[in-house]
Formats: C-alpha cells, sequence, structure tokens
C-alpha cells in the first residue's frame, strides 16, 4: 500500500506525482481502491499541479 507523500508514476499515462488520498471505483466485480495523486510532472502535457485519480494498480512507487 502507498501512504500520503509517496512519488508514484502512472502505468497508462506515465504522469508523476505525490500521493495525496486515496478514494475507489466501483466495477463490476465491485469496489476497487483508487489513489489521488497531486501530479509534479506530465507526460503528455505542459500542465503540473492537478489531481489524477486512477486504480491502485496503475501506479508503481518511484524511487
Amino acid at each position: 500500500m502507498f501512504n500520503i507523500g509517496d512519488y508514484v508514476i502512472n502505468q497508462k499515462t506515465g504522469n508523476l506525482g505525490k500521493v495525496i488520498g486515496y478514494g475507489h471505483q466501483i466495477l463490476s466485480s465491485g469496489y476497487e481502491t483508487t489513489l489521488k495523486v497531486l501530479v509534479a510532472k506530465s507526460a503528455t502535457c505542459h500542465k503540473k499541479g492537478f489531481l489524477e485519480e486512477d486504480l491502485y494498480s496503475q501506479w508503481l512507487q518511484c524511487q
């Protein structure tokens, strides 16, 4: 489990940021945990400082 303040990277979008919270998404199989991440570096645009939320399984810890 990632902790608040950990830096993570999204496997789909390539965005890098800091975990600021948790959430959930309702899927056909039930609830899935999501991470709420404040993006510090975006792979897709020049914006930073926006919130990205995605399934927990889509994130990898950044060293």
